[in-house]
C-alpha cells in the first residue's frame, strides 16, 4: 500500500513538472487572460470615487429591497472607505465578480444540459460532491505550481469552488418544470427551442438565481482564503494582519468583507424572488 501511495505521489509530481516544462506557454497565456479580466473589472470598480460608488450601490439596494436597506448599504460602504480599506474592498469585489463571471459562464450551460440529460446529471453528481467536500486550500496548490502567485491563481481556485451550486440548482430548476406545461407545449407543437425559452427557463429562473446567489457566496469565501497566494484584496489584508498580530486591521477587514457579502447576498436574493 505504501509503495502504491509513493508511486501515485511521484506520478502527480512528475505530471506537474512535465506541464511546467512543456506547456508553460499555455499557462502563461491563461494567466494573462485571467489577470486581464481581473484588471478590467478592478478598473471599472475603482473608476468612480468611493462616495459615488456607495450612493450608486445604495440606490440599487433601495430599488431591489427598500429605502432603509439602501441607506444602510451606502453608509456601510462609506464606512469601508473610512477605515482606509476602499482599494482592498474593490480588489475583493473585482476578484469575486471576475471569478463569478467565469464560473457562471461554465456552470449555467452545463447545468442546463444536466437538467435536460439525466445521464449527464448522474455523471456530474460525484464530481460535484468531490469538489464540494475537498478542503478549499487544495485547489490553490496545483494552481500555484502552474500559474504562480497572484490573482490568476485565486481566480482559478475560486471558479472551481463557485461552480457546483450553480450547476446543481440550474439542473434542478430545469428538471422541475411541471409535466402538464411540457405536455401542453408538445400538444401546441412548439419547437425544442421554444419549449426551453418559453416554458422550461421561466420555471427554472428562481432556482437558477438561487444558484447564482450561492456561487457568489462561495466565491467570497474562497477569495478570502486565496489571500495567502498574494491575490490582493481583503483576504491578503487579513492574512498579513494575522502574521503581524494586527488585531485592529483584521477586524476592520473582516467588517468590510461582511459588508460586501451582505450587500451582494441581499441583492441577489431579492432578484431571485422577483423572477
Amino acid at each position: 500500500m505504501e509503495s502504491f501511495v509513493t508511486a501515485f505521489d511521484t506520478t502527480i509530481d512528475n505530471a506537474l513538472f512535465w506541464l511546467t516544462d512543456h506547456a508553460a506557454f499555455i499557462f502563461d497565456g491563461a494567466r494573462a487572460v485571467l489577470e486581464g479580466l481581473y484588471d478590467g473589472v478592478l478598473w471599472l470598480s475603482m473608476l468612480p470615487p468611493f462616495y459615488l460608488a456607495a450612493v450608486l450601490v445604495g440606490l440599487l439596494a433601495w430599488r431591489v429591497l427598500n429605502l432603509w436597506a439602501g441607506i444602510a448599504t451606502a453608509v456601510a460602504l462609506i464606512a469601508c472607505a473610512a477605515m482606509g480599506l476602499w482599494p482592498e474592498t474593490m480588489e475583493t469585489l473585482a476578484l469575486v465578480i471576475a471569478a463569478s463571471i467565469i464560473a457562471l459562464a461554465i456552470s449555467l450551460p452545463l447545468g442546463v444540459l444536466a437538467g435536460l440529460m439525466p445521464r449527464l446529471d448522474r455523471a456530474l453528481v460525484p464530481v460535484l460532491d468531490l469538489i464540494q467536500t475537498m478542503p478549499p486550500y487544495i485547489y490553490l496548490l496545483p494552481a500555484i505550481a502552474l500559474l504562480g502567485f497572484g490573482p490568476a491563481t485565486a481566480l482559478v481556485a475560486t471558479v472551481i469552488v463557485a461552480m457546483p451550486p450553480a450547476i446543481r440548482l440550474t439542473s434542478l430548476g430545469i428538471r422541475q418544470t411541471p409535466n402538464e406545461f411540457i405536455e401542453l407545449g408538445h400538444a401546441s407543437g412548439v419547437t425544442p427551442a421554444q419549449m426551453f425559452w418559453k416554458i422550461r427557463l421561466p420555471f427554472a429562473m428562481p432556482s437558477i438565481m438561487a444558484g447564482v446567489n450561492q456561487s457568489l457566496m462561495m466565491a467570497f469565501g474562497m477569495v478570502v482564503i486565496a489571500g495567502i497566494v498574494g491575490s490582493g484584496g481583503l483576504g491578503e489584508t487579513i492574512y498579513g494582519a494575522i502574521r503581524t498580530l494586527d488585531i485592529a486591521t483584521s477586524i476592520n477587514a473582516s467588517i468590510a468583507i461582511v459588508v460586501l457579502t451582505m450587500v451582494l447576498d441581499r441583492v441577489t436574493q431579492s432578484l431571485a424572488r422577483t423572477k
